[in-house]
């Protein structure tokens, strides 16, 4: 994990606000699928992008959550190789990469984001932090 940008050029970039409420997240994976399928992202591709997408959506909602306050999909992609994903929060929290046992319910997101991505991070912001995933299709 590290600070640095998703670094991705974009020739597409699609963003998007949403409640903090569980709903939001299968929400927000429809709404992004939209814009890769516009975008013409294979299938294959797409689903890749999306699986990162929900979880850091997932982890806005169950962990970035302040009321009153939104949080915020991003993605940028490059028509070539390279997918940016960014989700913004109002917790200043930052998130880590969390060892289950296997009888935990929950604790994998960032792993899987960290197995899916080619890397990410988090960043502060003035109110909240971006935690953001590149992905090379």
């Amino acid at each position: 994990m590290n600070a640095e940008s998703h670094d991705v050029n974009p020739l597409h970039g699609w963003k998007q606000r949403f409640t903090p409420v569980p709903p939001s997240v299968p929400h927000a994976r429809r709404a992004a699928d939209a814009a890769l399928r516009a975008w013409g992202l294979d299938r294959g591709s797409a689903a890749l992008v999306l699986l990162v997408v929900s979880e850091l959506a997932t982890n806005a909602v169950r962990h970035g959550r302040v009321p009153g306050r939104y949080f915020e999909v991003r993605i940028a992609y490059d028509a070539e190789k390279m997918v940016g994903v960014e989700v913004f929060d109002p917790r200043e929290e930052c998130p880590a990469l969390a060892d289950p046992t296997p009888d935990d319910e929950s604790g994998r997101g960032l792993a899987i984001v960290d197995t899916l991505a080619d890397a990410w991070g988090v960043r502060e912001r003035i109110v909240g932090k971006t935690v953001w995933a590149r992905i090379r299709l």
